[in-house]
């Protein structure tokens, strides 16, 4: 009997009947509808890893090892999976162990069982409490710090690490990620209304984009705050290459450890989710407090849906531990508890869907060059990421809002121009 034969009665119990895709096993042989996505096992081992480990971490571990593989594009297949189960309302089924039993011994008779396989490297190991300092330092390490060369190879010349602001058709050739990045610092700068002189914090400044486009197109006076000890230093030696020493003050250390304040803008983009929903009310009190009356805050930050878990074992073991992201509604009201008046919030859903096409698509045509910097299993979780990513997005299971906010004065007005219109020409140069 095919190795495929084997499996084809624990796929249909898994799917309830209607499995979403087909196997190939090992051995050439093939079980599961003609025309779904193709899951490749590549070996035994694929299938030792599932009984381990089952769901979401199990299987993204065989894929980063090479012993899983999808066939065709990666995202085709994983939207035609994720379609097929809400709309078919699959669900894990509740296995008797009567049907764990013929699981094992269907595994055995094909020579799968055995111990544990070892995780694949690069998982984060995090110790401490929670959002200490020590332990964010340990998640923001695992993320940022992988490598500036692998990250100034997959962003555009600004290292600009978030969502883009896509001004351009999506037919427009002429039009790229480089553009849209440009255009969010712009709009960003403009809903600000920074003038020259002017002081901004950037907390979570990541490799610096914003916080260079502040001080050398308006002028600003900036302080660049990052956990990132890479981070801080591509920042420094951009300051300097750049001529901006007068302008640009980075400091690495925790956002509670900022010093200074009475700033007139201050920003975080897409740095709030490495907050944690526990701390973020002391966070968004910070940002108040740095904050001098009538000063302006642009938060950009990813959000989930109302009815969508937060996060998942791959994310948290790979890409983002200690990540939190809530509905946007959530975070304006934690905002608005801290003493900030919200003015506007812009939803970005569909520019993140762009911008992650285009970091993954320079992860394809530079597939060699990355995995010569950072090793093909981990060019493998980065591929696996992005398409996720951007299949988060385009289903509205995740988003990302810019939230523009006030300190309001004492007597409570907020000294902003009337219409949106004039927000954005207020900060116009």
């Amino acid at each position: 009997m095919t190795a495929a034969a084997r499996l084809a009665p624990l796929l249909h119990q898994l799917f309830a009947g209607r499995p979403p895709v087909r196997l190939r096993a090992w051995d050439g042989s093939e079980t599961g509808p003609a025309h779904a996505p193709t899951v490749v096992l590549r070996n035994r081992r694929a299938l030792r890893r599932l009984l381990w480990q089952p769901g979401e971490l199990g299987l993204a571990d065989a894929y980063i090892c090479g012993d899983l593989d999808v066939e065709g594009d990666l995202g085709t297949s994983l939207r035609t999976v994720w379609t097929a189960a809400r709309e078919d309302r699959l669900t894990p089924p509740r296995l008797t162990v009567a049907d764990r039993a013929r699981m094992v011994s269907t595994l055995a008779a094909l020579g799968a069982l055995g111990p544990r396989p070892p995780a694949p490297a690069g998982g984060a190991r995090l110790r401490g409490v929670p959002h200490s300092r020590s332990r964010d330092r340990q998640a923001i390490a695992h993320h940022y710090d992988l490598s500036n060369d692998f990250y100034a190879r997959l962003l555009d010349p600004s290292m600009a690490y978030s969502c883009g602001y896509w001004r351009g058709h999506p037919e427009d050739r002429a039009y790229g990620v480089a553009d849209a990045q440009r255009d969010k610092l712009e709009l960003i700068c403009r809903k600000l209304a920074l003038r020259p002189g002017m002081r901004l914090l950037d907390v979570g400044c990541g490799w610096g984009s914003l916080s260079l486009y502040a001080a050398q197109e308006y002028k600003a006076q900036v302080t660049a705050v990052t956990l990132s000890a890479e981070q801080a230093r591509h920042v420094r030696a951009e300051v300097e290459h750049r001529g901006l020493t007068e302008w640009v003050d980075v400091q690495l250390c925790h956002y509670r450890d900022i010093r200074g304040g009475w700033y007139e803008a201050v920003t975080s983009i897409e740095m709030g989710e490495h907050v944690g929903d526990e701390e973020y009310p002391r966070f968004a009190s910070l940002l108040h407090g740095m904050l001098r009356p009538h000063g302006r805050l642009l938060l950009q930050q990813m959000s989930r849906g109302s009815h969508v878990p937060a996060g998942g074992p791959f994310i948290e073991t790979y890409i983002a531990p200690d990540m939190h992201m809530r509905p946007v509604g959530q975070t304006v009201g934690m905002l608005e508890s801290a003493g900030l008046e919200v003015r506007s919030v812009e939803a970005l859903r569909e520019h993140y869907v762009r911008t992650v096409a285009a970091w993954l698509a320079t992860l394809e045509r530079e597939w060699a060059d990355f995995a010569a910097l950072v090793g093909e299993r981990t060019c493998r979780v980065w591929r696996l990421y992005l398409t996720g990513a951007a299949l988060a997005f385009e289903q509205r299971r995740m988003g990302v809002d810019q939230i523009l906010a006030v300190r309001p004065g004492d007597a409570g007005g907020s000294g902003m121009e009337p219409t949106p219109a004039d927000w954005y020409r207020a900060g116009e140069r």
